[in-house]
C-alpha cells in the first residue's frame, strides 16, 4: 500500500447545534454531528479529503450506486476517556474490511492516509460531540459508493467516500428474543455475506420483518445450503456458552468478521476460557438447552457491543436463556470491553489508538 499525504480542508459551521442536543435522548441513528467528511475517486485516483457541515449532498439519479449497489460502509465508535481524551477502539480493523469488502464489489481500495488523517481531523473537531454516559458512544459511519452516472452494468469509475458521526445509547435497551429463520437465507458460500454490502441488509430486512410482527426482535440465520447451521443473529455475529465453552459459527465465507467478535475471542482466550470456532448446528442448541448446557447467548456487533439474547425460538421449542444478571461471561466480557475502550482497563492488545 502506497503511503500519500492528502490534504484535509475543514469548512467549519457557523452555528454548531451541539448546545441544542439533548445528550440524554440519543436514539441510535438519528442525530448526527455537525461535520462529515467527503473525499472523491475519480480519474483512477484520489482527492483531497473534505470536512464540511453535515448536510445533503448533491447527486444524480443516474449514480451507478443506486442501480447497480456498489455500495459499502462501515461501523466504528469513538469514545473518550476518563481524562477527557477522544479514542478510536481497533479503527485499523475496520479500515482492513472496508477495503476486502472494496475489493469483492471491484471498488478501488481506500488508502490508508486518507481513512486514518481524514478520520481523526473529523473526531477531533466533533469531539464535543462524544457522549459520556454509560453504554454511550459517538458511532462513525463510512460510506463509501459508485458515482458514475451511467446507466450500464459494470465497475464504477468514480466513487465517493464519506464519513459521518451520530451520538449513540445502547443499540438494544433490553435483551432480545430471535427466531430461527429457515425461509430466508442471508449469505451464500462464494457470495458476498463476508462483505459489508449494503445489499446484504436489504436482502436481510423482510426476515426481520417478519420476525418483528411475530413478536420477535431479530432472527437467527441458518446457512444457505443446509439451513442447519448457525450463522449471524441479525447483524450481529452470535456467541453461546455451551457448559464451559464459549462458541461461535467458523468464518466460512458467509459471516461477518466483525471486530467485536475478535475482541471476544481475544479476551475469551486471554482469560484460560474454551474457545471453540466451528459449526454450530440448531440441533445441538437444542441438545444442550435440554440437557441445561446453554448457558448463555448473546451477539456481538459495534453498534450492541454485547446483546444479551433472552430466548431462541426453534418451531415449537422456546429456548429460554438464564436470566441475564447471572450470566458470568457475557457481563464480564462487556464491563471488559468497556472498561478498555474508556481507559479504564489497561488496553493489553493495543487495541485504542489516540486521536490527538
Amino acid at each position: 500500500m502506497v503511503h500519500t499525504t492528502y490534504p484535509v480542508h475543514i469548512q467549519s459551521v457557523a452555528h454548531s447545534r451541539l448546545s441544542e442536543t439533548d445528550f440524554s435522548d440519543i436514539p441510535f441513528g438519528k442525530k448526527f454531528s455537525d461535520h462529515m467528511l467527503v473525499a472523491d475517486f475519480q480519474d483512477g485516483k484520489w482527492g483531497d479529503i473534505y470536512i464540511q457541515p453535515y448536510a445533503p449532498v448533491p447527486m444524480s439519479l443516474a449514480f451507478s450506486g443506486l442501480h447497480y449497489g456498489q455500495s459499502i460502509f462501515e461501523g466504528m465508535k469513538a469514545y473518550r476517556t476518563g481524562e477527557g481524551n477522544a479514542v478510536l477502539f481497533r479503527p485499523m480493523d475496520n479500515f482492513r474490511r472496508l477495503n476486502r469488502s472494496a475489493q469483492r464489489l471491484c471498488m478501488p481500495e481506500i488508502p490508508e492516509a486518507l481513512f486514518m488523517d481524514g478520520l481523526k481531523a473529523l473526531i477531533r473537531l466533533e469531539k464535543d460531540w462524544i457522549p459520556t454516559s454509560p453504554g454511550a458512544a459517538l458511532y462513525i459511519r463510512p460510506v463509501y459508493f459508485a458515482t458514475d452516472e451511467f446507466l450500464g452494468v459494470r465497475a464504477s469509475d468514480t466513487y465517493r467516500f464519506a464519513v459521518l458521526l451520530c451520538p449513540v445509547g445502547p443499540y438494544y435497551t433490553e435483551p432480545v428474543n430471535i427466531l430461527v429463520m429457515k425461509k430466508y437465507v442471508r449469505a451464500f458460500e462464494g457470495g458476498t455475506g463476508s462483505a459489508k454490502a449494503a445489499g446484504n441488509y436489504a436482502a436481510s430486512m423482510l426476515a426481520t420483518r417478519e420476525a418483528n410482527q411475530a413478536g420477535f426482535h431479530n432472527v437467527l440465520w441458518m446457512d444457505g445450503k443446509t439451513r442447519t447451521l448457525v450463522e449471524e443473529s441479525g447483524a450481529m455475529n452470535v456467541f453461546f456458552v455451551i457448559g464451559d465453552t464459549v462458541v461461535t459459527p467458523r468464518l466460512r465465507g458467509t459471516i461477518l468478521e466483525g471486530v467485536t467478535r475478535d475482541s471476544v475471542l481475544q479476551l475469551c482466550r486471554e482469560n484460560g476460557y474454551k474457545v471453540e470456532e466451528g459449526d454450530v448446528s440448531v440441533d445441538e442448541l437444542e441438545k444442550a438447552f435440554h440437557n441445561g448446557e446453554l448457558k448463555d447467548a448473546f451477539g456481538t456487533g459495534t453498534a450492541a457491543t454485547i446483546a444479551p439474547i433472552a430466548k431462541i425460538q426453534h418451531e415449537d421449542l422456546a429456548m429460554t436463556l438464564p436470566p441475564v444478571q447471572e450470566r458470568k461471561i457475557s457481563n464480564w466480557l462487556l464491563q471488559e470491553l468497556n472498561g478498555i475502550r474508556t481507559g479504564e482497563k489497561a488496553d493489553r492488545f493495543g487495541w485504542i489508538v489516540p486521536v490527538e
